[in-house]
């Protein structure tokens, strides 16, 4: 006889059921434990599985991001419409103006085009963009240069406009008594912008004195005149430090051109031979700079625009053109230069030259902005319509 069964012989019948039944209840309690483990090995499979997903989440979202910035530099809103519908940024204003504002590699020219354009979008993401700039305590002059080293203000008038006109209305929030109107802030705002340019830019001779400057901004507090000792500080500040152009992290040239009067791609027309070429225009500073990719370091020709003319004209089978000539020098070639593919710089051959569009609208566009080039800065006309309204709204005695 076994130990259990000579053990088994010594139990009543109660405690022989008992034990039986302990042994059921020990039998069901490790088959309770053996369920448990594989729940738990089944849940732990399904958080590393979580876990993984997750992270494959985290890796595609971070290629679309980067993807989506690539594509901004690029075209902003192209870069926008990807991002949001890609789920990596949501489509509202202030969203969209931390991104601009806050982003490391964004392309400067690209924040500034986004924040130019007038759709609603836009211009709440403006209004957003400039209010995460904190202007307390700063004079014009310092907040001016915190404004425009975060993106590069763009070619166009009206673009320029809302821009400076957000920024005039935040400075104006965040200091309430340095002036009497927004109206003020703006005008003097462009007038500092101006100032830069007098004072740092070596093609213009006449440099703008601080007896000048005063003059020049007298009557724009709501008809009163600016202390001379604000005023004498600020052009002090332009006059011993220049405004700082932020370098760019895309891969275009408009870094080289601050504040271009406009850009893009057109045909041009060769002088010695009559072949259409595409070429990348640059408008800034009275010259209108071509280049064949926007990548070049340096243009292929220059054309500056002193003594010419331009106008519409009709080119067979290139409906869209404009044409630079010189009204008074007929016959004569226009003093231009341009590169050859050995690197010397030769003078032009053109006695007009001969732009071609893709469109109307655009040649037209092309030739407002040269002819404003060729008159005078577009900033004063902006400056004198803010001017005028300042004067006519001023208390009369």
């Amino acid at each position: 006889m076994t130990d259990c069964q000579m053990v088994s012989s010594d139990f009543t019948a109660n405690e022989k059921l008992e034990i039986e039944t302990i042994k059921m209840y020990k039998k069901d309690l490790l088959d309770d434990i053996q369920k448990l483990k594989m729940e738990i090995d089944n849940v732990m499979a399904d958080i590393l599985n979580f876990e993984s997903s997750e992270e494959s989440k985290t890796i595609e979202k971070g290629k679309k991001f980067s993807t989506g910035k690539k594509k901004f530099n690029m075209d902003p809103k192209k870069g926008i419409n990807y991002l949001v519908e890609n789920n990596a940024l949501e489509g509202r204003a202030q969203p969209i103006a931390e991104f601009l504002y806050k982003e490391e590699g964004l392309n400067k020219t690209a924040i500034g085009d986004f924040l130019g354009e007038r759709e609603e979008l836009h211009l709440q993401t403006l209004k957003a963009y400039v209010e995460l700039h904190e202007f307390s305590d700063l004079n014009l002059v310092q907040a001016l240069r915190q404004f425009l080293w975060s993106f590069r203000l763009p070619g166009e008038a009206q673009k320029i406009d809302r821009m400076m006109e957000a920024f005039a209305m935040r400075y104006c929030d965040c200091n309430a008594r340095v002036f009497q109107s927004t109206d003020t802030c703006y005008i003097l705002s462009f007038a500092i912008i101006m100032l830069n340019t007098s004072l740092h830019n070596p093609n213009v001779k006449d440099k703008t004195t601080l007896e000048r400057f005063i003059s020049m901004n007298r009557g724009i507090n709501n008809g009163g005149d600016l202390p001379n000792e604000l005023l004498s500080k600020l052009y002090e500040s332009i006059h011993n430090e220049p405004f700082k152009i932020p370098e760019d992290d895309g891969n275009d040239l408009t870094h080289t051109f601050f504040n271009p009067d406009r850009e893009g791609w057109l045909l041009k027309l060769g002088g010695r031979v009559k072949t259409w070429k595409r070429r990348w225009f640059i408008l800034t500073d009275n010259c209108l700079y071509y280049f064949e990719y926007t990548t070049d370091k340096e243009p292929r020709g220059i054309i500056p625009l002193e003594n010419l003319c331009v106008r519409g004209v009709h080119y067979p089978r290139k409906p869209y053109c404009l044409e630079l000539y010189n009204p008074n020098s007929r016959g004569q070639k226009i003093k231009a230069c341009k590169t050859e593919t050995d690197g010397r710089v030769v003078e032009g051959k053109h006695q007009s030259y001969t732009i071609c569009s893709v469109s109307a609208e655009e040649r037209d566009s092309w030739i407002e902005a040269i002819r404003a080039s060729i008159t005078k800065d577009p900033f004063y006309d902006l400056v004198s319509v803010r001017k005028k309204k300042v004067i006519n709204q001023a208390p009369q005695d």
